[in-house]
């Protein structure tokens, strides 16, 4: 039976010398677009720009692969179970995070966005696991590639406001720190820097299907 790594193997071996110029595959070279697909290199902790057939490779997510395909969904997930007593637990100093599970560890970790990019959280596991226990939407994020993303209301604003919560692609969220660590300015990132999470987590419930609480995994 032909395994993926051979197939990728007779991609590498057919393709002639790349060019200097563009974006290429990091698996085969084939020039990409701007907008293209990432696997993740699950022991390596990496993300991998990939051309559309190296993509497919990977996509099997009940096979054991060293690379997995980044998927494309977006869920919203309302009244999620976690107030700010919970967040607290979590111990994250600022008011957002993603949250997945890396299956070479086998178990969840926590970055959150600072001037440096992607900060890791010495995540109290206990904490979290009342979370995830709370609320079996946690269920549905597939290991390695997928994040769950919160945003959790600041002291000044509504004492009632839930925290925004979405289930998306991994490769999102270090977009999205990468994308902030360029605009922070100062101890709390600045003006620019809010406006761009306000629309950033506008862009993601926009696109967001809303997947209600109570959803099996």
């Amino acid at each position: 039976m032909t395994s993926p790594y051979d197939v990728l193997a007779r991609i590498r071996s057919d393709r002639q010398a790349p060019e200097a110029a563009g974006e290429r595959c990091e698996m085969c070279s084939e020039a990409i677009a701007d907008e293209h697909q990432h696997v993740v290199n699950v022991a390596g902790r990496q993300l991998m720009c990939v051309c559309r057939a190296c993509y497919l490779l990977f996509t099997d997510n009940n096979a054991e692969l060293r690379y997995r395909a980044v998927p494309d969904r977006y869920l919203a997930f309302d009244d999620f179970a976690l107030d700010r007593r919970a967040w607290e637990a979590l111990q994250i100093p600022v008011g957002m995070a993603f949250f997945f599970t890396n299956s070479a560890l086998g178990r969840t970790v926590a970055f959150y966005p600072g001037p440096a990019g992607a900060c890791e959280s010495q995540l109290d596991l206990e904490a979290w696991n009342a979370i995830a226990g709370a609320d079996p939407r946690v269920g549905l994020l597939a290991d390695d590639v997928e994040a769950l993303l919160v945003r959790v209301p600041q002291h000044d604003e509504a004492e009632n406001a839930q925290p925004q919560t979405y289930l998306v692609p991994i490769d999102t969220c270090y977009e999205f720190v990468g994308r902030l660590r360029l605009l922070w300015r100062g101890f709390d990132g600045g003006q620019e820097a809010r406006a761009f999470i306000d629309g950033f987590f506008s862009d993601i419930q926009a696109r967001a299907k809303k997947t209600p609480p109570g959803t099996p995994p």
